[in-house]
């Protein structure tokens, strides 16, 4: 493998685990308010679809790089999304 192939699939790496940790400040945030306010339950939603497809492409064509990444997104994003549901709908149905 040529230091560029190399140096290419380290970014692709980094990306991978950035990716999922991009989401972590906003599940801090939501759990720390405790409200989800201002936060788009379409936009999460939509990352979960995007993550499943990717994901399960990656399985398909044996990227298990691509596969445990996307993964790691939906586990993150996927926590976004969970809390949001929670905070909106589930929460206030506990108070009633």
């Amino acid at each position: 493998m040529s230091l560029t192939e190399q140096l290419v699939q380290f970014g692709f790496s980094i990306s991978l685990l950035a990716n999922a940790a991009l989401f972590i400040p906003q599940i801090i945030t939501l759990l720390k308010t405790k409200t989800a306010k201002g936060v788009s339950l379409i936009t999460f939603a939509g990352f979960n679809v995007i993550q499943l497809f990717t994901m399960l492409h990656g399985l398909l064509t044996e990227d298990y790089l691509l596969a445990g990444g996307y993964l790691l997104s939906i586990i993150t994003c996927g926590t976004v999304s969970l809390l949001i549901i929670y905070y909106r709908y589930m929460k206030r149905n506990f108070r009633e």
